[in-house]
């Protein structure tokens, strides 16, 4: 009977801390380690030079592209809330589907961002198309 006890309330624990706070916990570490260098904790990128990820109209606006963007990186003028950008973004090509979809999921959904939620489905048919 005591087993059982322990197991109840193991079991609950387990319950419990996988119903985090962050769910996009893994695309937040994930883009601390890849993108913040240059587009900062908070997402405000580095004024004039790096365009920055929160409340981004670039984001809403080329959502077909940013797998892309992130697997082979950016040479383009890109304007982003009404600024022009040219600095070029290096590619992450050993990132896989599913770390790009954390990062975009984290970043779509920081810093007043409240986009829709992207799915692997999305996010392959977006890299198929650029490759």
């Amino acid at each position: 009977m005591m087993k059982k006890g322990i197991y109840a309330v193991l079991l609950g624990l387990l319950f419990f801390s996988a119903c985090e706070d962050n769910p996009y916990s893994q695309g937040e570490i994930l883009y601390n380690n890849f993108c913040s260098n240059c587009h900062a904790t908070d997402g405000s990128g580095l004024q004039g030079l790096i365009p920055p990820l929160a409340a981004s109209d670039f984001l809403d606006k080329n959502r077909d592209q940013l797998a892309c963007i992130i697997r082979y990186g950016l040479a383009d003028t890109i304007v982003v809330n009404g600024r022009t950008y040219t600095q070029e973004m290096e590619a992450i090509p050993n990132l896989s589907r599913f770390e790009i979809a954390n990062i975009l999921n984290y970043v779509e959904y920081s810093w007043g961002n409240k986009q829709q939620y992207f799915t692997i489905q999305e996010i392959e048919a977006s890299l198929e198309k650029c490759e």
